[in-house]
């Protein structure tokens, strides 16, 4: 079973930045391609991030946040970072991590059909 363990998530004002963490147990992390997901109140759950398996170290991200968010992964430590800076208030989500199902793969790594693992969630608000 993998657990995956977001933390890192608060208020802060806009122009701010943030770094979120993701910390994963249970199975061969550098194996496997990590992504970030955020879902505000009221819309559905929606792709921020992603970065393939450690051997290929491909990065994606989402228009919105192209340019100001960047992913990262230490394979070490387990742990997967999602660096947001010049936050805005429609940054405002619940942003959650997860691991893709399958070892190796990038498949639709932006899509969320792709993860059987996910994070509980943390909080990001960015007030204007």
């Amino acid at each position: 079973q993998v657990q995956l363990v977001e933390s890192g998530g608060g208020l802060v004002q806009a122009g701010g930045s943030l770094r979120l963490s993701c910390a994963a147990s249970g199975r061969t992390f550098s194996n496997y391609a990590m992504g970030w997901f955020r879902q505000a109140p009221g819309k559905e759950r929606e792709f921020v991030a992603g970065i393939s398996w450690s051997a290929i170290g491909n990065t994606y991200y989402a228009d919105s946040v192209k340019g100001r968010f960047t992913i990262s992964r230490d394979n070490a430590a387990n742990t997967v970072y999602l660096q947001m800076n010049s936050l805005k208030p429609e940054d405002t989500a619940v942003y959650y991590c997860a691991a893709h199902s399958n070892p190796m793969s990038t498949v639709l790594v932006t899509h969320q059909i792709s993860y059987a693992y996910w994070g509980q969630g943390t909080q990001v608000t960015v007030s204007s």
